[in-house]
């Protein structure tokens, strides 16, 4: 009976390395565009919009400074 044994494991490693660092960069890549997704969702652009405005501009759309965020989540909290 013969036996044969092969040893790859440094050609091994390198393909492993290869995989973990396209695996990094794929989910830094999803990371990344959830975080542009949450920022979206978070509605912080509209928020800001509305702080730049002046108080009579906010009360000609029928809102104070207070109810800013009352307003920009009136559809999710439904209050």
């Amino acid at each position: 009976m013969a036996t044969q044994t092969t040893n790859i494991s440094t050609s091994r490693g390198d393909t492993r390395t290869r995989l973990m660092a396209r695996l990094d960069a794929f989910f830094a890549g999803l990371g990344q565009g959830m975080n542009a997704y949450m920022h979206r969702k978070s509605r912080m652009d509209e928020i800001e919009a509305l702080n730049a405005k002046t108080d009579s501009e906010l009360a000609d759309i029928g809102i104070t400074r207070d109810d800013i965020p009352r307003y920009v989540f009136r559809d999710t909290f439904y209050i």
